[in-house]
């Protein structure tokens, strides 16, 4: 996967991470099993129950097998977390790839928010594992990372559309829009579906029009 481009801030905090990185094809295939593990167990009783123990028996390893990658579960939570987030950075570098335009813009954004959201409606994992991140603040810190992240992958859109744009405030904007992103989809999959469905054009509207206005901002102040 190719690093996204633009002014991303230094980032100070990582995602938990395993303990160790397995390097053959038998332990990797065992870390597999174990990660499985994990989100079966949090489909069925959610991330707040998973014990360390149940991961080791539903994998079929021994306890000793699952410290040696994996020091506690919230190792395992964060692994499961940059998982993905690496896949919806894919996407959303894939969606704006071909951007060229405002309207492409507009239409390329408003499918990944899209996208995103029938995510959350569809992945009980994915949906128990950030809502539970919130409560951790390792997780909370390789969640705001990867809004950066996002972020920059937007800005460099933008650039596209608007060269002359100032890099820095593309970048501000694009990092509010993607941060604000994930707690719109909280707040819309916490609510009746209609509901959820009005606010999350709500999000869309308002978020392109930040995005979009970055130029026009910046010509008003000179």
């Amino acid at each position: 996967m190719e690093k996204p481009t633009g002014t991303a801030a230094p980032e100070s905090d990582e995602t938990p991470a395993p303990r160790k990185t397995p390097t053959q094809q038998r332990s990797r295939e065992r870390v597999e099993r174990m990660l499985a593990a994990a989100r079966e167990l949090i489909a069925e009783q959610g991330s707040d129950a998973l014990r360390m123990s149940e991961v080791a028996e539903r994998a079929g390893v021994s306890i000793g097998s699952l410290y040696q990658f994996f020091p506690d579960k919230t190792a395992i939570v964060g692994t499961l977390v940059e998982r993905y987030n690496e896949h919806g950075r894919r996407c959303i570098a894939d969606g704006l790839e071909k951007v060229a335009s405002e309207e492409d813009m507009r239409q390329a954004f408003a499918a990944l928010i899209d996208i995103y959201y029938r995510i959350f409606l569809e992945e009980p994992v994915m949906r128990d594992i950030w809502f539970g991140a919130q409560a951790d603040k390792a997780l909370r810190d390789a969640q705001l990372s990867d809004s950066r992240r996002n972020g920059a992958i937007v800005a460099e859109a933008l650039k596209r559309i608007r060269p002359d744009a100032d890099p820095e405030t593309l970048q501000t904007s694009a990092f509010i829009a993607m941060h604000l992103g994930e707690e719109a989809m909280r707040l819309a999959i916490s609510v009746p579906r209609a509901e959820g469905d009005a606010l999350v054009e709500a999000y869309k509207r308002m978020a392109l029009a930040e995005l979009l206005r970055a130029q026009d901002g910046i010509a008003a102040a000179r």
